[in-house]
């Protein structure tokens, strides 16, 4: 079967999904790690949070949210793609009170008020707004009142401004729906969804962001 959206680049298989956290390692010159560590130490993790992590990849990410979990704690991923859940169970397998699901997160999700944080990583972009916008509603309401929604991606910025260290891997590496998410204001956009109280932090100067929003209720 064919990529969902095929202009889109969070629909990993193949080499690059065996090899997802090498390559990430590669691009960002070893910085990967350390960045990820540095953007979860921010969540400000509680020891018996429930985490929902859509598009959870390899579980890199979901590893480091669960050191920071009691046994009563929770964590589950979701992913369509069978390689990068099979990654996750493995990278995950000490951890029993996480587990990842096979699920589309461009199409509503069965959660309803179960979860203390919903992160999503280097996913929302690739896809376009409309869709976003599902995302974006299935996280409200897969929190409870008062939960946080953690986006960490692109920040908002201009690329014809942008210096050409940074313009052309961009380019590169990127698809179209993520030159859009760039325009986008994401504050806005989240707080016609009743969030609110919003918190950021930057990264690679100001291109990347994690962007903390509270489900309003």
């Amino acid at each position: 079967m064919g990529n969902y959206y095929p202009e889109s680049k969070v629909e990993v298989k193949g080499f690059v999904a065996r090899h997802y956290d090498a390559i990430l390692d590669i691009v960002t010159l070893g910085r990967y790690s350390s960045f990820i560590e540095k953007a979860v130490k921010m969540m400000k993790i509680g020891y018996h949070d429930k985490i929902l992590d859509l598009g959870a990849g390899t579980g890199k990410n979901a590893c480091l949210m669960m050191k920071s979990l009691s046994k009563e704690g929770e964590l589950i991923g979701t992913d369509i793609s069978q390689e990068m859940i099979l990654q996750f169970r493995q990278k995950c397998a000490s951890f029993p009170n996480a587990k990842i699901i096979h699920a589309r997160i461009d199409q509503p999700l069965p959660f309803k008020e179960k979860f203390d944080k919903v992160f999503i990583s280097f996913v929302l972009h690739g896809f376009p707004q409309d869709i976003r916008k599902v995302i974006v509603k299935s996280a409200f309401e897969a929190l409870k009142s008062n939960g946080s929604f953690f986006i960490l991606d692109y920040n908002e910025f201009s690329y014809s401004e942008a210096p050409s260290y940074f313009k052309t891997p961009f380019k590169l590496i990127e698809c179209p729906y993520a030159f859009d998410f760039i325009k986008r204001d994401w504050k806005q956009i989240l707080a016609n969804h009743n969030f609110g109280d919003f918190k950021e932090f930057s990264f690679f100067k100001n291109y990347v962001r994690l962007l903390k929003a509270k489900k309003i209720v």
